[in-house]
């Protein structure tokens, strides 16, 4: 008699490989290749009159997985849907049922999960298959249904008073609103002028110190001009400066809590420079599994999907075997427990390797370099979770002068703690050295240090910044930061320099008319409270359709006024230089679906158009032209000149515009600080001076 033939589906190849080493023969496994079912593109798929029920169709181009999966049906005895553990994976597992008409073979069809693709864990999920969750289902359904009347209604309204392709959306518009009210705030933003006062001064054995001045007659001093300042250091020249009080002691450092979505999201745009989209994409491979030498295909991280730092048991308790073992007794802690912010899902844990003894240096061969280091950096910052604080060693010394109290300190770290793990990604600040000197020495003035400042601005939002805020606010899931952050960037809404986000003149009269039209929707508050209200229909305290119903009559109302009242706003498109080849007119930037492209303003009679390519700044080191920044057709950034094919200047590094003193090539940047020849003959460097 032949074995029992189970069939397993999942969403993608690379999740397939990596099951296929732990499940046997009598296993078959497939992969969808994502969603089969969704709303169509070319209607609101949502019938309102008939309480709000979605028109879910077959995707195009799924027939024929559809189709492979009815076969593989046929001759299974157990059918078992191994979708991501989340709602969205909850609903491709439900759209599958359907899809493959499956309701009538309830009894063999079973719902797995796993938080990390481990021989134990989907051992174990087979144990624990269960039936699908409608809960999830209905709340990703609910989502993806308020998402779709906003989308879909507003977005036409853009199109009729301002210009054909723009879209708005929940979550997207209180990102703009978030950047555009950043920008005003910066514009608005008026500075005061305030001065800082240091003194450098010497102890009796001769060593330096320098003291702050923080207060006059017991309280706190505000210096608001020159004046001011001269007054103080008249009065601060005149006297002796006498320590008051020496304190010593330890300051302790906590390490951070491993990942959730979010703040892996921020660390790798603040220190591995990857945008949202790139983090979560090379996350998504370490999770599903990557092929290492001598282990085969092996899922590398838990789920990447997740707002809890909660840690399970097991894998405490062999990450505290690992510290023993590898860094020594002293650096064994008693257990971190991390508190989850409030509002957050605790069905994942943090984010975490799932093998702790496989270090990054140990697998670097068999990864990218960006999967390297995404991997290097979730590794070191879950290890670090479980190691003792950090100790520092101390000093304060309080310093009289007259009617004015200073401050001067210093601290030496004593024990790293957690730092030896994580000290690379901490902020570089460097110690200060502990001053020694000792209660009623007068100090000798060497000199005093005025400094006029400024106040500053709110810092503009970077991507890390605009995640941190948004999940602060409580706006967003986990899985919606970084299409977010995509679809502003790709609408030209908002643009990015140098990592910060400006908004784009498009971006500001789009975010005014949903301001002043939609202000109930797009703001703040309301879209934390339906952020909420989805989380309870996860849980089952909410009826899905019971959101719409309450939403959209308001929402209605609404888009009616806005019709009847908003006036059509002209955005004038960017002129450029670069002359049109066929009539003569300035060409301008226009946006499309793949970014920035040169069209002509005489459309439709004219209907001309070419690549955009950035200015980079810099002139061509061959023949003086502009250096522009094109891009490879596997999307890597190269450096070209505008006069090719005529001259043939290329580059994968950003010229200087400098040529080789020992050859004569174009010199270029490098990425370790250093300026080198573009010849690989050569072999000539000259480090980059730092700028005063």
């Amino acid at each position: 008699m032949a074995s029992s033939k189970n069939l397993v589906i999942v969403e993608s190849p690379a999740k397939a490989k990596t099951l296929k080493k732990f499940l046997g023969s009598s296993y078959k496994i497939e992969a969808t290749m994502g969603h089969v079912r969704d709303l169509p593109k070319s209607e609101l798929g949502i019938d309102i009159e008939n309480d709000f029920e979605p028109k879910y169709i077959t995707i195009r181009g799924k027939g024929e997985t559809l189709a492979k999966l009815r076969r593989e049906i046929k001759t299974a005895d157990k059918i078992y849907l191994a979708t991501d553990p989340d709602r969205e994976g909850e609903a491709i597992s439900w759209h599958l049922l359907y899809a493959l008409k499956l309701n009538d073979k309830k009894d063999k069809v079973r719902r797995i999960t796993f938080n990390e693709i481990t021989k134990t864990a989907v051992k174990r999920s087979i144990k624990e298959a269960r039936d699908i969750d409608m809960d999830l289902v209905d709340a990703q359904q609910a989502r993806r249904a308020l998402d779709r009347i906003v989308g879909y209604k507003i977005s036409p309204f853009l199109w009729k008073k301002v210009k054909k392709g723009l879209s708005a959306g929940r979550v997207q518009s209180v990102a703009l609103k978030l950047i555009c009210d950043r920008a005003e705030e910066i514009d608005n933003f008026i500075p005061d002028e305030y001065w800082s006062i240091e003194a450098a001064l010497k102890t009796s054995k001769g060593k330096k110190l320098k003291a702050k001045l923080t207060k006059k007659d017991g309280k706190n001093i505000e210096i608001k001009n020159k004046e001011e300042a001269d007054e103080a250091l008249k009065a601060l020249s005149e006297k002796d400066f006498i320590v008051k009080e020496v304190k010593k002691g330890t300051r302790a450092k906590n390490p951070a809590p491993p990942f959730t979505t979010s703040t892996m999201q921020q660390e790798a745009s603040k220190i591995l420079n990857f945008s949202a989209q790139k983090t979560m994409s090379i996350a998504q491979q370490l999770y599903e599994g990557v092929s290492i030498k001598g282990e085969g295909t092996v899922g590398l991280v838990s789920y990447i999907r997740t707002d809890s730092v909660r840690v399970a048991d097991e894998a405490y308790a062999e990450t505290r075997a690992f510290i023993g073992t590898e860094y020594g007794e002293k650096y064994i802690c008693e257990r971190r427990e991390y508190k989850s912010r409030a509002g957050a899902q605790d069905a994942h844990e943090a984010i975490r390797p799932t093998l702790v003894t496989r270090k990054p240096s140990m697998i670097k061969d068999s990864l990218s370099n960006d999967q390297f280091k995404l991997y290097k950096m979730i590794w070191e910052r879950f290890v670090s979770s479980q190691l003792p604080r950090a100790v520092y060693d101390i000093c304060s010394v309080k310093i009289d002068c007259g009617d004015y109290r200073l401050n001067a300190g210093g601290s030496r770290l004593s024990f790293d703690g957690y730092l030896l793990v994580y000290k690379k990604y901490e902020e570089k600040k460097p110690e200060e050295e502990i001053p020694e000197c000792v209660q009623g020495e007068t100090l000798k003035l060497e000199k005093l240090i005025p400094e006029q400042h400024f106040t500053q601005p709110p810092a503009r939002y970077t991507e890390a910044l605009l995640i941190k805020t948004l999940e602060e606010i409580g706006v967003g899931r986990p899985s919606t930061y970084a299409p977010t952050i995509s679809t502003i960037t790709a609408r030209n809404y908002v643009t990015k320099e140098n990592k910060l986000f400006y908004p784009t003149e498009l971006g500001e009269v789009v975010n005014e008319i949903l301001k002043n039209n939609f202000g109930d929707i797009v703001n703040v508050d309301f879209t934390a409270k339906m952020e909420e209200q989805l989380d309870e229909v996860e849980e089952g305290k909410h009826e899905w359709k019971q959101i719409l119903r309450d939403f959209y009559p308001h929402f209605e109302e609404l888009l009616d006024e806005a019709m009847e009242k908003q006036s059509d706003v002209s955005v004038k498109e960017e002129e450029t230089d670069i002359i049109c080849d066929n009539c003569g007119r300035n060409m301008v930037i226009k946006f499309g679906k793949y970014g920035k492209f040169l069209a002509c303003p005489g459309f439709p009679e004219c209907r001309n158009t070419k690549p955009y390519y950035e200015d980079s700044g810099v002139k061509c080191p061959k023949c003086g032209g502009k250096v522009y920044i094109k891009k490879s057709k596997k999307g890597r950034k190269f450096y070209g000149c505008e006069h090719n094919p005529e001259c043939d200047f290329i580059s994968w590094n950003k010229p200087t515009g400098g040529l080789c003193p020992v050859c004569g090539s174009p010199l270029v940047e490098k990425k370790t600080k250093k300026t080198a020849c573009s010849s690989p003959e050569c072999g000539y460097t000259e480090e980059v001076k730092e700028e005063s």
